[in-house]
């Protein structure tokens, strides 16, 4: 009998692990399970990806039980973009470590502590979470006693780098060069990519409501949510509540992947590659169709403007701003303060150049800081500066 269950057979532009690069080092093939399997089981495993469940999307983590964190939002991303991949015969796998380890890099508290670090980290090379993600799995991790980092496949760790400056890229070989080529990812890395914004934009609008900062008759004026919630209306007459919002929010996300899969088909069956490298020549294949994109587009911009900049989420912001400043002024100030792994003296790393001591220190304690938690960056903060902790 036929399983309707099983995956479908992988279209011929689909990622393949027997076509690609592989591995930084090399390794023996695993022997019950895929390439891209063991890549996220690795990313599973890892400490990093344990240390999401404590950093925010939105809402700091001692402000609530019910409300996204890094790693609620990372197991959604997945489910999205692993349901399109099946529909696509794409490779779930791929798409499944991709969208798992896509926020390793976050800082604590959102894009409020990435900011701070990023204007502290300017004389030494900045810093952006895209690239502190393929840090965090190729160099940072410390499990395997052949390598440093997760050694994992080149197409998770492409998928992983959505973003790259041309100068950034220049210092990343093999993996930063489609930036300079202008060629794309993988469609399971764009595949994602969009996935990750499905799930962000629907579930803040959740989050918002549930916190209070966004209320329903606020986003009856959003055309792409009033929509959704008159149908509810019509088929659950009386409906209120949660029950409501949840029924909304699940059209929402269900008219958004229905979208993007049929469209991405019509986009790829138009291009018809027949394999991985024409993927890469072609302009991106995944996306919504332009009616979705602009609805899409004005529910981010209601976000931007009604729950991102509310000023209850600028206070808190604003105090994870200066957790994360003072934190790097301190340690950049004296770097005994820091734990011994993460000092770095000019003793230690062997050289008198002052400057290039300077740089790797702060890059040291870019690491510290963005592998914190929400609570532990808070908890670090009193340690420092209050006389009472310890």
């Amino acid at each position: 009998m036929k399983n309707e269950e099983a995956p479908s057979p992988l279209a011929l532009y689909a990622a393949r692990a027997a076509h690609s690069p592989g591995r930084r080092f090399s390794e023996a093939p695993p022997s019950t399970r895929s390439e891209f399997q063991r890549d996220r089981d690795r990313i599973i495993h890892s400490a990093a990806f344990r240390r999401l469940e404590y950093k925010t999307q939105v809402f700091v983590n001692h402000e609530g039980d019910l409300f996204r964190t890094r790693l609620t939002h990372s197991i959604e991303v997945a489910q999205i973009a692993r349901s399109a991949a099946r529909n696509l015969h794409l490779n779930e796998d791929l798409v499944e470590a991709i969208s798992l380890a896509h926020d390793l890099g976050h800082t604590p508290f959102g894009h409020a502590g990435q900011d701070a670090l990023n204007d502290r980290m300017q004389p030494y090379g900045g810093f952006e979470h895209n690239l502190q993600s393929l840090r965090l799995v190729d160099t940072l991790e410390q499990h395997y006693g052949a390598f440093d980092g997760l050694n994992l496949m080149f197409e998770t760790r492409e998928g992983i780098l959505k973003h790259c400056s041309a100068a950034n890229a220049r210092q990343l070989g093999d993996i930063g060069q489609r930036f300079l080529d202008r060629l794309q990812p993988s469609l399971e890395a764009q595949l994602a990519n969009l996935s990750d914004e499905i799930a962000y934009n629907n579930h803040d609008v959740d989050d918002g409501l549930r916190s209070g900062l966004l209320s329903t008759e606020q986003l009856m004026e959003v055309d792409f949510y009033a929509r959704h919630a008159h149908q509810v209306a019509a088929v659950y007459p009386g409906i209120g509540g949660r029950r409501a919002i949840n029924e909304t929010v699940r059209r929402m996300i269900n008219a958004l992947v229905t979208d993007l899969i049929d469209t991405s088909q019509a986009r790829i069956t138009d291009a018809a590659p027949q394999s991985l490298d024409d993927v890469r020549h072609a302009p991106p294949l995944i996306a919504f169709s332009d009616e979705m994109a602009t609805q899409a587009a004005l529910l981010k911009r209601f976000l931007h403007e009604n729950l991102y900049r509310h000023y209850q989420v600028n206070r808190m912001t604003s105090k994870a701003r200066r957790i994360v400043t003072d934190l790097f002024d301190a340690f950049m100030a004296e770097p005994q303060l820091l734990p011994p792994d993460y000092q770095l003296a000019a003793a230690i790393s062997g050289s008198s150049d002052t400057t290039a001591n300077n740089s790797r220190q702060a890059r040291h304690i870019a690491d510290y800081i963005a592998g914190m938690t929400d609570r532990y960056a808070i908890r670090e903060h009193r340690r420092l500066f209050q006389i009472d902790e310890l």
